[in-house]
């Protein structure tokens, strides 16, 4: 049940193009819940870093972050559930940008398209 989660996310992954390199780590607690993270480098330069650590029973997430930067790490967004923004309306889920936080509650596969979105317009390299 996890693993096939797990799939989903491998298979947004390799709906990417333009990766130079992926590393994806994935740790198995039981059936219903487990860890996974990785990082992918694109070939701008551009960075994923990424970790869920999911129980499939549980609709939100027990714990993630999405952080995508350019090819000097700089930050250009970020979602996660650290619970440090206690006034926004989605606590504790929100996103960061390089100058402000903004309540948002988040999916990889929304993530992933927020990425392919600002790839596309944000720097005119073409992601998918």
């Amino acid at each position: 049940m996890i693993e096939g989660y797990f799939s989903q996310i491998e298979r947004i992954l390799q709906e990417f193009p333009n990766i130079r390199s992926l590393s994806v780590r994935k740790k198995v607690y039981n059936v219903k819940q487990g860890y996974i993270g990785g990082s992918a480098i694109f070939e701008n330069g551009y960075r994923l870093d990424f970790i869920e650590v999911r129980d499939i029973e549980v609709r939100p997430k027990v714990k993630y972050r999405y952080q995508y930067m350019d090819e000097c790490q700089n930050l250009i967004f970020r979602y996660d559930n650290a619970p440090h923004h206690r006034n926004i309306a989605t606590f504790p889920h929100h996103k960061h940008t390089h100058n402000e936080i903004t309540h948002r509650s988040i999916s990889f596969g929304i993530f992933s398209s927020d990425m392919s979105n600002h790839l596309k317009t944000g720097d005119g390299f073409n992601f998918l």
